[in-house]
């Protein structure tokens, strides 16, 4: 009995630590919180810009059949395949850049204007979509049928809600940061699509050509984070100088 327990001991605490370190690569580090809180000048900030590259032959598209949603079949978009790695000529879209450590503590404007993801063609538009805590995120449906917006974060509240068509938006606002948060359509199981909520708005999401773009970081040294929904994540560390415009940093996946 005694050795059983000890076991099971054991393989609690195992568990344990491997619970911790999946956890690490999908929770949004912060600032230490021993570091001084900076009044931030846009006269001595810079930026980072890059590209995030793909390498080697990406999965070919999933067919999927939208018959039994004759709004959905019928739509102008005329695509009938999904993908959840968005490659072209090597170059890598909808993947989440963001300011995983930085050197300082800051109070961030929250940013008036909404984020907003629309439902078009049957698709979520765009695909990845990065909000400060704080910020309204607003869900809209273009399309002329039913939608239901069933979004599941780990650190903030989980929400599952019908939307009909053309109706008036939906509005969520996030309190705790979360990284690549899984939002679905509970009608069309092929509609999905992520939130990030970030604690400042340092962060970016590369366009069609893998491009990305962070503006307005004091000088320090900084730990960057790329994030691809299938691909995970891949961190580098950026030493951000004076004045220092458009400093190129290039990520990698395969």
């Amino acid at each position: 009995m005694r050795l059983t327990s000890i076991v099971l001991l054991a393989a609690a605490i195992v568990l344990a630590g491997c619970n911790r370190n999946q956890s690490a690569s999908t929770t949004p580090s912060t600032a230490d919180p021993s570091q001084p809180k900076v009044a931030i000048d846009p006269a001595t900030t810079g930026s980072i810009t890059g590209t995030v590259h793909f390498n080697g032959a990406a999965p070919a598209p999933i067919k999927i059949d939208m018959s039994f949603d004759p709004a959905c079949a019928m739509s102008p978009r005329g695509e009938n395949t999904v993908s959840p790695i968005a490659a072209k000529d090597g170059k890598l879209a909808n993947v989440f850049v963001y300011v995983k450590v930085a050197p300082f503590l800051a109070d961030w404007a929250l940013p008036r204007e909404h984020v907003v993801v629309d439902q078009v063609g049957c698709r979520y538009e765009p695909h990845v979509v990065g909000a400060m805590v704080g910020q309204t995120v607003e869900f809209r449906n273009s399309d002329n049928t039913d939608h239901n917006i069933h979004g599941a974060p780990k650190d903030n509240p989980e929400w599952n809600q019908s939307q009909p068509p053309k109706s008036p938006p939906i509005l969520k606002r996030f309190d705790k940061p979360e990284i690549m948060v899984p939002v679905k359509c509970n009608q069309h199981p092929w509609m999905k699509m992520y939130l990030n909520v970030a604690a400042d708005p340092l962060f970016a999401v590369t366009d069609a050509n893998g491009h990305f773009e962070i503006k307005g970081l004091p000088p320090g040294d900084y730990t960057i984070a790329a994030v691809q929904e299938k691909l995970g994540e891949r961190t580098m560390t950026v030493k951000v100088a004076p004045h220092e415009q458009k400093k190129n940093v290039d990520f990698s996946f395969q």
